[in-house]
């Protein structure tokens, strides 16, 4: 005769509880952001193919002047140009961002003949795709999103782990995949718990390395890591102004605490950017790299590299004027906090060890909507016939809570917004409870 299981311990139909809410209120938008964050892996790729008719041009013997790609730039788009990407294939536009009153276009400029091939709004289809994935697509405030989702990943990441672990007398822990008829709930408790435990430790990285582009939690370690003198040295006086918050806005690929050094406002007029160029190839600076024009004719250009590795990160700081180079910054002038996040974001983006780098986010990424879809069929086919679905078990002593409030304690500690939403979900579990109760 089969032996049942024994029941189910309060500490772990509590930390089930949570693990089921998590997901069931995070996990949607988890999805959207690995869906997002998954297809800018391949940015290079799918934009080569979504712009190929416009980024590509015929390779001749000699260029026209970069005042020249400025001018075209903005003649053809109606407005002032605020920076100019520099390629690193002789076969490729240069991209010069315009800003309009309307909003902000990027024109691309066949750098030997001097004439625009086409614009697009904005940055980009991949602009658009980055938006999303950080929600500032919905509106600013959105972007606060993140930071909780972010938290809450991490609490679905360590309630699970909990979950799985193994437990005399029952058969919780899994690291194979086991077959299975997909009708039946195992099949998918099984498909769950395998990709979680391998998809897991991904997950939980990408939250964390997330974090510095969050409004409140990235603001303040800034903050922390600039008092401390382990983050990013200052930038020389005459160079554009250092902000967080606008790192969103920065051209891509310029690095985590590079996006923070750039200045993204319209020049007064061209005439200089040829002069500015010349500086940044004379010292060295590799292709590709960024441009970033000054409104305020006393500040510096921007040129950032438009790096992969973290350690090839560097901006250099021009005088428009004399030509001369009133700063430059490297990665040997990072304190160990800015490498640190810098070094996090690029394996975050799939750039720092190459192809198995990359495949390995991807993996993540995939891992992410396993684990969604598994879990909404899992909790779809445990629910009582012709009932909707119904949350696990309640714990028979609610002092049982302490075994996830562990768990989840010092997570809103350290990240405050999830700290708040923790406390409101305390809040609602409350107040259900005392509606509950009978009278």
């Amino acid at each position: 005769m089969t032996q049942s299981p024994p029941p189910l311990s309060d500490s772990f139909r509590t930390v089930w509880r949570w693990h089921f809410f998590a997901g069931l209120f995070v996990l949607p938008v988890l999805m959207l952001m690995a869906l997002t964050g998954g297809l800018y892996l391949y940015k290079a790729e799918i934009e080569d193919v979504a712009y190929r008719s416009l980024a590509t041009v015929e390779i001749r013997e000699t260029r026209t002047s970069p005042d020249q790609w400025q001018r075209a730039a903005e003649q053809a788009v109606g407005g002032t140009a605020a920076a100019v990407v520099v390629p690193d294939r002789p076969d490729r536009a240069v991209q010069v961002r315009v800003r309009t009153d309307q909003g902000e276009r990027t024109a691309f400029v066949d750098p030997y003949t001097g004439q625009v091939t086409g614009t697009v709004g904005g940055q980009g289809l991949m602009e658009i795709v980055k938006k999303l994935h950080s929600l500032e697509l919905f509106g600013k405030p959105f972007n606060i999103l993140v930071e909780i989702v972010a938290g809450w990943a991490i609490i679905l990441v360590a309630t699970g782990v909990f979950l799985w672990w193994p437990r005399k007398g029952r058969d919780v822990a899994v690291a194979l995949p086991r077959p299975g008829d997909p009708a039946r709930r195992p099949f998918w408790r099984n498909a769950h718990a395998v990709t979680g435990l391998y998809a897991g430790g991904i997950i939980l990285f990408l939250a964390l390395t997330g974090m510095p582009w969050s409004a409140v939690w990235g603001d303040r370690f800034m903050n922390v890591m600039r008092e401390s003198g382990i983050g990013r040295p200052a930038a020389p006086s005459a160079a554009s102004q250092w902000s967080h918050g606008k790192g969103h806005n920065a051209p891509s690929g310029t690095g985590w605490t590079m996006e923070h050094a750039v200045l993204h406002a319209p020049s007064e007029g061209p005439g200089i950017l040829s002069r500015v160029i010349a500086t940044a190839d004379a010292e060295g600076m590799g292709l590709p790299y960024t441009v970033s024009i000054p409104a305020d004719p006393s500040l510096a250009f921007t040129v950032s590299r438009l790096t992969r590795r973290a350690q090839d990160a560097r901006s250099l700081y021009v005088d428009g004027t004399t030509g001369q180079v009133v700063g430059d910054l490297r990665w040997d002038q990072f304190g160990s906090g800015a490498k640190a996040f810098e070094w996090g974001i690029a394996v975050h983006q799939g750039m720092q060890y190459g192809e198995l780098n990359r495949l390995l986010m991807l993996f993540g990424c995939i891992g992410i909507w396993v684990l969604g879809i598994s879990g909404g069929l899992m909790a779809w086919k445990r629910r009582p016939r012709d009932s909707g679905l119904t949350a696990p078990p309640k714990p028979t002593d609610p002092r049982a809570r302490a075994a996830v409030l562990g768990i989840v304690l010092p997570l809103g500690i350290i990240f405050p917004l999830t700290g708040l939403s923790l406390l409101a979900a305390l809040g609602l579990e409350a107040v259900w409870r005392r509606l509950k109760r009978p009278r």
